[in-house]
């Protein structure tokens, strides 16, 4: 695999030598209100360079870990189950060569292919999802795979009880009747999450992790497709982006991003350091299991 032209600041390590292998999933074919997800991925990369390798936050410096970018996949937009056969064969190499994928979208669709992949190495896994929105519903205007469907798709492959819903401030009605039967739905902020992430530290269950960037609060985060009022502040979002990464993360990912919708700039920015903050956070934990 090569490393792509420009890189997420302080991602230049070699394939062979990398702990985490950063890849972008240009894709926003089904999202519902405002497009533009496509560009999140290359946008976060090149305005990655405006931040510092080091995270005061954390006090980690991203240059003393191995982090490689194979840059953007070149996926069909015209056909989602193609897009995401090519997202989940990328994602099976990488965990095949012994590496940990973080996927940066587009749209929340393409967290189905990465599951997937992870799914076949790690057939126990829980998913960890951070999100304004439920994305349960069986169906979007007759379609299945749909990003307002990603969770529940998720959930025809890994059954009840093992997707855990973070923020969630909307989504149709049956989607919160769906979720008091089969799924463990925390709405509005981060409340339970502590007592989920020690439950499955306990067990040593491995991982998936979505963050969907529309957890945010808009008006830190408006460069969304489809904003919600409401939600959380960019330091709750780290701390729990902290915790979860005690966990035995398998696989990650950082989506919804529209950067074009904030002209500011502002939402971009927050989306690179929330990308800078959980590849450390991931990194650190890494490297401390493996002591």
């Amino acid at each position: 695999m090569k490393q792509n032209v420009e890189t997420f600041i302080g991602c230049d390590a070699e394939y062979e030598d990398a702990e985490i292998v950063l890849f972008g999933a240009p894709f926003d074919s089904t999202t519902s209100y405002r497009p533009g997800a496509r560009f999140g991925s290359s946008a976060i990369r090149h305005e990655s360079f405006g931040l510092e390798t080091y995270s005061p936050y954390q006090d980690e410096e991203l240059t003393d870990y191995a982090v490689f970018d194979s840059g953007d996949l070149e996926l069909c937009f015209g056909s989602s189950s193609v897009a995401l056969d090519d997202i989940e064969e990328r994602t099976r190499e990488i965990l095949g060569d012994g590496k940990l994928p973080l996927m940066v979208g587009g749209e929340h669709l393409v967290t189905l292919g990465a599951v997937r992949a992870v799914l076949e190495k790690y057939p126990d896994i829980h998913i960890i999802h951070f999100d304004a929105h439920a994305d349960l519903r069986d169906a979007y205007l007759g379609v299945g795979l749909s990003h307002a469907c990603v969770l529940r798709r998720c959930h025809d492959l890994i059954g009840d009880g093992r997707i855990h819903q973070f923020c969630i401030r909307s989504g149709e009605k049956a989607e919160f009747e769906f979720a008091a039967q089969h799924t463990d739905m925390h709405r509005f902020c981060f409340d339970g999450l502590e007592e989920v992430v020690d439950r499955l530290k306990e067990n040593d269950i491995p991982v998936y992790f979505t963050i969907d960037l529309d957890c945010l609060d808009p008006s830190a985060f408006p460069g969304t497709g489809t904003p919600e009022a409401g939600g959380v502040s960019f330091p709750e979002l780290l701390k729990a982006i902290c915790k979860v990464s005690e966990t035995k993360v398998v696989g990650a990912d950082v989506n919804e991003l529209a950067p074009m919708l904030d002209v500011s700039g502002a939402s971009t920015a927050l989306a690179c350091k929330v990308v800078r903050e959980l590849l450390l956070a991931l990194l650190k934990n890494k490297n401390q299991e493996g002591k």
